[in-house]
């Protein structure tokens, strides 16, 4: 966090709008990329988005320490992103042989590009996405996503092994064309 940023969230505690404003360009681009993520919808995620900074703006006299800004910001926005799956309760996947172990690593030694993974992962059944998401790029663990989105951590376990096994057999496909 930059010196600037610190005297934006403590001119923002004092109501200045001009500082939200700066907040909020500061750190939009990052959240919505972690809301996207979750989402896998444009518009959810403008939606969420524009949550995640209301409720942030409306708490941040909760906020002690400024520097904790990004962590406490990137909190509110997953959990806006959860909150709103757990609402639309999106059904996740049962799998027959939850025992089989998915430990080959995705790459394999084939180059990935970021747009193929990305458009990839869109692709993805909900549950299994949101699980992937929050595990390997927000970097929850199982048992808090299962907390979170009401479900059981071997559900939030085998959901992201499918998700593994279901992205390196989309991205070899892709490379077989």
């Amino acid at each position: 966090m930059t010196d600037i940023q610190h005297v934006w969230i403590n001119q923002l505690k004092q109501g200045n709008e001009l500082a939200a404003f700066n907040i909020y360009n500061s750190y939009s681009k990052a959240m919505y990329n972690t809301l996207i993520r979750i989402t896998s919808d444009q518009e959810t995620a403008k939606d969420l988005l524009q949550e995640a900074f209301v409720k942030a703006f409306r708490k941040i006299d909760m906020l002690d320490d400024p520097k904790a800004f990004p962590g406490w910001l990137k909190r509110i926005v997953v959990n806006t992103g959860v909150e709103h799956l757990r609402k639309k309760k999106y059904e996740f996947e049962e799998i027959t042989n939850q025992t089989e172990e998915l430990e080959e690593d995705l790459e394999d030694g084939l180059p990935i590009e970021p747009e193929m993974l990305h458009a990839a992962i869109k692709e993805l059944p909900d549950g299994c996405r949101s699980v992937l998401s929050l595990h390997l790029f927000e970097g929850y663990k199982h048992a808090e996503i299962a907390e979170q989105m009401g479900i059981s951590e071997s559900t939030s376990k085998t959901q992201f092994r499918h998700a593994k096994a279901l992205l390196k057999k989309k991205l070899e496909g892709i490379y077989a064309n």
